[in-house]
């Protein structure tokens, strides 16, 4: 894909990685459609890349609904006439221990991180039929890589959406691509949503030592979109090198 005039959506693009990819792709001229729930970061990021002389449009959404995503995916169609790619990056992790028993954020984080990949394929997935072409890119997570404790339902919500990807990959071929781009320890808000005092200090000790910028994911979700017709980009594993 030539990115220059390529339409791109992104969900989660107010802050991290979601911000990171809409600069870099707004900088190689992709047009594109900025989804995220906080309305005043996301205006910032899209006037970002229209200072660099990108074009974005936003849409508040909120993955977890369904008609959100029908609305991101619909603006890029009624403002580019078309959508090229979807990347569903937007995410929670609330990690804990299970004994802590934290249902509430089990079901957010089933919520967000599987559901709210399913209503991005539920609504770009019929475009991409109807164009012959589009491109689907998921954030996953090496959190489902290489298991822990205190990140099981996490990383449980990361690997169903692996599941997911790869099963999409091979029912959506030829015409269609999907790729999975695992993240390892990046520095984001991700440590803010941790419940608890002593895990949320652990992890905020841990990226501020250790953990790479954003920008790195975006560099890699680039490369897989840039690829040529017919090359399929099927999974990129990014992580610090100071990641065990």
């Amino acid at each position: 894909m030539d990115l220059h005039g390529a339409v791109v959506a992104i969900t989660g693009a107010s802050g991290g990685i979601g911000e990171a990819t809409a600069v870099l792709l707004g900088g190689r001229g992709a047009r594109l459609v900025l989804g995220a729930r906080r309305a005043g970061q996301l205006d910032a990021v899209a006037g970002r890349v229209r200072a660099a002389g990108g074009d974005a449009v936003t849409v508040v959404t909120d993955v977890r609904r369904r008609e959100d995503l029908a609305a991101l995916v619909g603006t890029a169609r009624a403002r580019f006439g078309r959508l090229d790619a979807l990347v569903a990056n937007a995410g929670v992790g609330l990690v804990s221990p299970l004994d802590a028993l934290r249902v509430d954020d089990w079901d957010e984080m089933v919520d967000v991180n599987v559901r709210g990949v399913l209503h991005g394929v539920a609504a770009a997935l019929p475009v991409f039929r109807e164009q012959g072409s589009g491109h689907f890119v998921t954030v996953v997570s090496t959190a489902g890589l290489r298991i822990t404790p205190d990140q099981v339902v996490y990383a449980a919500t990361k690997n169903a959406v692996r599941t997911l990807s790869e099963g999409m990959r091979q029912e959506a071929a030829p015409a269609l691509r999907v790729t999975a781009v695992s993240p390892g320890f990046t520095a984001t808000e991700f440590v803010g949503g941790i419940a608890d005092d002593a895990i949320r200090e652990r992890y905020t000790r841990t990226r501020d030592e250790i953990a790479m910028p954003p920008e790195a994911v975006a560099r890699a979700i680039a490369f897989a979109l840039e690829q040529p017709d017919g090359v399929d980009v099927g999974e990129i594993v990014v992580r610090p090198t100071a990641q065990a």
